[in-house]
């Protein structure tokens, strides 16, 4: 029950965020962000379920191809057998027809697989997309200007209106998002053992490693300077209600 990730809980878990976004800052489009990412869930879970299924007029169209090809090489060694000894130049073309037969051979039976792949492909550089729109939301949130003067900004200095409390919330909500756009990808692991897939995933879960870690390095430098200004100890994201 616990050995896998639950598509549905997942979808859950983004409602759920969604609406802590938009209660805690209504409007914000990290709440958009947020839906878009819902809608992704929601074809991430049909998704998977598709490629956990097999395609059976793939298989169909295979099997006949396969059965036609065999039909035409049965024919042709039947016609040879027919004429006598064979020719050189016959041998020689036969054993081209082989050749050509068992790489066409190897492209059907790998049909499934690869159409599979590419739909998989296709929806992680989606993941990846939305990645770098969550780290965008967060790029001007800039724990070191907000305690700065005013003197110190410029025409261009986007608007600082958050408090340290609010930016915290902020910059952990943009965390979580990050952290389940790679459980969205982990998703597509579950259902293959494509290496190129699993690659794929794998870039996608250090991609989100690596942006929500710099996200926290931003709160841990929120919390210092709250504290150094403050006096007192302990970290403002634990001072009032996490959600």
């Amino acid at each position: 029950m616990y050995r896998a990730l639950n598509p549905e809980k997942t979808i859950q878990t983004l409602q759920t965020l969604g609406k802590r976004i938009d209660e805690r800052f209504p409007g914000a489009s990290l709440g958009l962000v947020c839906r878009e990412l819902l809608q992704i869930a929601r074809e991430t879970h049909d998704r998977v379920n598709w490629t956990a299924r097999s395609l059976p007029w793939i298989r169909a169209g295979v099997c006949s191809v396969i059965v036609a090809a065999i039909a035409a090489v049965w024919f042709a060694v039947r016609y040879i057998k027919l004429q006598g000894q064979p020719e050189l130049e016959e041998l020689d073309a036969g054993f081209n027809v082989l050749v050509l037969f068992g790489a066409s051979l190897f492209f059907l039976l790998s049909l499934e697989s690869r159409i599979k792949r590419h739909h998989i492909l296709q929806a992680l550089h989606e993941l990846r997309s939305i990645s770098h729109v969550i780290d965008m939301h967060q790029l001007t949130k800039d724990p070191s200007q907000l305690l700065g003067s005013a003197e110190l900004r410029t025409a261009s200095s986007p608007a600082r209106s958050l408090t340290p409390f609010q930016l915290t919330r902020y910059l952990d909500y943009c965390s979580e998002l990050l952290s389940l756009v790679g459980k969205l990808a982990a998703l597509y692991a579950q259902s293959t053992s494509d290496p190129v897939v699993l690659q794929s995933v794998n870039d996608i879960e250090q991609l989100t490693n690596g942006l929500a870690r710099k996200i926290w390095q931003k709160i841990m430098m929120l919390d210092d300077d709250v504290n150094a200004t403050s006096g007192e100890p302990g970290p403002i994201h634990g001072q009032q209600n996490s959600d």
